[in-house]
């Protein structure tokens, strides 16, 4: 199993946090 699937979950994890933090 390529760790490419675990990079795009953390990306998107990181990508709710920041956008959820900018928008709070």
């Amino acid at each position: 199993m390529h760790n490419s699937f675990a990079l795009i979950v953390v990306l998107f994890i990181l990508l709710i946090i920041v956008g959820t933090s900018y928008v709070v």
